[in-house]
């Protein structure tokens, strides 16, 4: 009997922290979304679709995603080709690579301010180089273009370290008798990536997609950083709502609607990559 119960005891405390950090919290957050005035309701919904900032924000949200994830993955893939290439230098470049994941996200919104402010790097070289007479407003509210690119590069510049972790540690997996046959049969390095890395490499595609998709709904510190109020964004106005306007039930909506985006999209990888996967089998 005790055998049978050893594995139950063992994941014991992981699901009492998940019982007491996530599922209880949740289930708070859900009560406070669906009551008002001490009653089921969706009001707090209606109040925040009503909003005039909470369908900008979701579109800025999404945009964001849609720009930044594609390029982190695709980014993240060639330097862990590079990286798993190298013979020599391999653990040096990768420590180099993965530095941003030790900086906050706070910090890295600082970083690239110094950047694109009036007084910033940009600015200044762009001085240095004759190319401007007066600084550009590179993060004026009136330039939202900007604005985007200028919170896309911070983001890709900050978190493709984690992707990239993700797919070193899968192209690490992969058995060298695979490329090994694929280069007797005469598949060139284009062709072994495409029809060796990229198939055997698909769960850690699906958990690096899922888990930067889920941040990227989360991005928050780096646009208030560089871009204050003038691109709101989903995370930002749940904080808003919660601390300025003093409504928490309203945060709540936000809360809920951010979590039903990432688990929209975790089933929607989870789904595409399984199909794929069972169509090569």
């Amino acid at each position: 009997m005790a055998p049978r119960l050893l594995p139950f005891l063992l994941l014991l405390p992981a699901t009492l922290f998940l019982a007491v950090f996530f599922l209880f919290p949740f289930v708070q957050v859900a009560a406070e979304a669906f009551t008002a005035d001490g009653q089921w309701s969706l009001e707090n919904f209606r109040t925040m679709e009503e909003h005039w900032k909470f369908r900008t924000a979701f579109w800025n949200t999404v945009v964001l995603a849609v720009l930044v994830v594609p390029v982190q993955v695709a980014l993240a893939l060639f330097m862990a080709s590079v990286v798993t290439g190298l013979r020599h230098g391999r653990d040096l470049i990768l420590y180099i690579w993965t530095i941003p994941l030790g900086i906050s996200d706070l910090a890295a919104g600082i970083i690239w301010l110094a950047i694109f402010e009036q007084s910033g790097f940009l600015n200044s070289a762009l001085y240095g180089l004759g190319l401007i007479d007066v600084p550009i407003p590179f993060l004026g509210y009136q330039n939202k273009a900007a604005l985007f690119v200028a919170v896309a590069l911070a983001e890709i510049w900050r978190a493709t370290a984690i992707v990239l972790v993700i797919l070193v540690a899968g192209m690490g997996l992969i058995p060298k008798e695979y490329y090994e046959a694929a280069e007797v049969f005469g598949a060139g390095p284009r062709r072994c990536f495409t029809k060796v890395t990229l198939p055997l490499l698909r769960p850690s595609l699906q958990t690096a997609l899922i888990l930067r998709t889920i941040l990227a709904f989360e991005v928050f510190a780096v646009v208030v950083t560089l871009a204050g109020s003038n691109l709101p964004v989903l995370m930002g106005e749940t904080y808003h709502w919660q601390f300025a306007l003093q409504d928490r039930k309203v945060a709540a909506a936000y809360a809920l609607v951010i979590l039903a985006i990432s688990i929209g999209f975790t089933l929607l990888f989870l789904w595409a990559l399984h199909v794929r996967r069972e169509q090569m089998v």
